[in-house]
């Protein structure tokens, strides 16, 4: 799996890239902006592209907008960008860019090596990852809204771990229940939001997420 890097802290980066080598990974290019880092994947055409979303110059969201650009220029460049805080509107806006595999993660789940590994594989396979933190504000809103008020305690659990893009084995193993209840919980979900079934787990979530933000 071949990987850009972006992120303007020196430390980080180089860690980034030494625990994603050691994962088995080629850290193809390592840069520090966002002009850079359109450059790199338009020249490189990685598998996907981790990155910061606050670069310089002023630190805001110049790592979101030059990876919101880089997919421009590459339509369906995977992208996972990290974030040292929960902000709803970057993963929104990363989802609605256009296919390809998109992740929104906090920089602290990095500590969890296997997960995050794991995580960026998901992306580079044109997958969805939502921080599940992401995830919990999303529900916890609509939830409030009143609009997802037809589902149960564990269609809810369900939706959540959907919207992390666990698959289904996964969500099984992680709830304790069969491949076979899983599967029920997501066709009533889907029923009750009034969503069209897909067999592609990115695209499931995609549509979960449409239907929580509208």
């Amino acid at each position: 799996m071949r990987v850009v890097i972006a992120e303007d802290s020196v430390l980080l980066r180089e860690g980034l890239a030494r625990l994603l080598a050691d994962a088995g990974c080629e850290v193809v290019a390592r840069v520090g902006d966002g002009p850079s880092l359109v450059a790199a994947v338009e020249e490189q055409r990685p598998d996907v592209a981790i990155v910061d979303v606050r670069m310089p110059p002023s630190h805001r969201d110049e790592g979101l907008r030059a990876a919101l650009e880089a997919r421009r220029r590459v339509p369906g460049a995977p992208i996972l960008v990290l974030s040292q805080y929960v902000e709803e509107r970057y993963a929104g806006e990363l989802l609605e860019s256009g296919a390809g595999g998109t992740g929104y993660l906090l920089k602290e789940r990095v500590a969890d090596v296997r997960d995050f590994v794991a995580a960026v594989r998901r992306v580079a396979g044109g997958g969805t990852v939502l921080d599940p933190e992401v995830v919990a504000q999303l529900l916890v809103r609509r939830r409030h809204a009143g609009q997802l008020d037809a589902l149960t305690a564990r269609e809810r659990e369900v939706l959540a771990l959907m919207a992390e893009g666990r698959s289904n084995a996964a969500i099984a193993d992680i709830l304790s229940i069969g491949d076979g209840a899983v599967e029920k919980h997501v066709g009533n979900i889907f029923g009750k939001l009034g969503l069209a079934p897909t067999d592609t787990d990115h695209r499931r979530v995609l549509a979960v997420l449409t239907y929580l933000r509208s």
